[in-house]
């Protein structure tokens, strides 16, 4: 018989039985045959039939102990059995669908119901078959797409922030580098995936509302007057509006927008106090301080790192959150913090 055909098992310890339904249903599939649940459990193993045909009263193993042994090995649970017994009362019938079995008929059965249900329950078998291989399918693409949306994204984000960088090529990489210390406090604190990915792209592209600010401030060779300070500190806003708009269910742009605040209301934009500030923010602000401060600028040389730590710590619980201070300390003084030897979220 071709093989394509549904294979179907038939369970009974009566011959005549066995050779009514092999002869009702040989045209239409392959059958193999077992008088005994222990030969069916053998048969089962290692042919995996389509479709089960399982009766209830046999010697050594009863149909119901058959079926509860097939729906607990992962290779035959999703077999469907079906029920062919004399027992015709609730509570066999009952015992049977929790068993596991999809169908129940009664002895002395008719071929022609036997024939439908057999077709019913292979062709649902096949149907879920398609539906789980279109699922695998559909996950594959669905994997596929989000990998190259993540590509896209991340070369999006790189081009953004390069639009800072050409205009203050002195603090090069700035962005990136306060990302991944963001993203190393945030991880030490136990922050979530989605808060972490939040900092990522909140930390590579904090400073592009300096698109705004002129060069002649960036690039200023001393202390900034006070006015022209007062002009720079607009580029978290104008960052703001120029990440708001963008659809995605993490609130980096507003991240952006606090990455200036402090927890005494002393930051800006808003004079945001304790609460009021994103957690990601608060590191973000934290991140940007130590980096910026152990970093060249063009007003200044480098303080280098230690002078950086002594700064948050001396604002420890006034500024910043007593916590991504600590987190931040033991990055560089316990673990030796290198941000070339780091990564981000993918």
């Amino acid at each position: 018989m071709p093989s394509d055909k549904p294979l179907v098992l038939i369970v009974d310890d009566n011959p005549t039985n066995i050779d009514l339904l092999v002869n009702t249903l040989k045209e239409d599939y392959r059958l193999g045959v077992a008088k005994d649940g222990v030969k069916a459990l053998e048969y089962t193993n290692k042919y995996l039939p389509d479709l089960i045909l399982l009766d209830v009263m046999m010697p050594e193993m009863s149909g119901y102990d058959v079926c509860d042994s097939l729906k607990k090995v992962p290779e035959t649970a999703s077999i469907p059995v079906i029920f062919i017994t004399a027992l015709d009362n609730i509570e066999d019938k009952t015992r049977g669908f929790r068993a596991g079995g999809v169908d129940y008929i009664t002895k002395p059965f008719h071929i022609s119901e036997v024939t439908a249900r057999v077709k019913t329950h292979l062709s649902l078998k096949m149907m879920r078959e398609e539906l789980n291989a279109q699922n695998v399918i559909l996950e594959q693409k669905v994997g596929e797409k989000t990998k190259e949306l993540k590509q896209m994204l991340k070369a999006t984000i790189h081009t953004m922030a390069l639009t800072v960088e050409i205009r203050d090529p002195y603090t090069a990489g700035h962005q990136h580098r306060v990302a991944l210390l963001a993203c190393a406090i945030a991880k030490k604190i136990d922050f979530s995936d989605k808060q972490i990915r939040t900092i990522d792209i909140a930390g590579n592209l904090h400073d592009i509302g300096k698109i705004r600010i002129p060069t002649s401030i960036i690039n200023r060779p001393g202390e900034l007057l006070e006015i022209e300070y007062e002009m720079l500190k607009i580029h978290a806003r104008v960052g703001y509006d120029i990440l708001k708009n963008i659809p995605s269910p993490l609130p980096f742009a507003k991240v952006v927008l606090q990455h200036h605040e402090k927890l005494d209301g002393s930051g800006y934009p808003q004079g945001l106090t304790g609460d009021e500030i994103l957690p990601e923010a608060k590191v973000l602000t934290v991140a940007d301080v130590t980096e910026a401060l152990s970093s060249f600028r063009p007003y200044r040389p480098a303080k280098g790192i230690g002078v950086a730590l002594e700064e948050i710590l001396k604002h420890k619980g006034t500024w910043y959150d007593p916590d991504i201070v600590d987190a931040c300390h033991e990055l560089f003084l316990k673990e030796k913090f290198d941000y070339k030897k780091t990564s981000t979220l993918s």
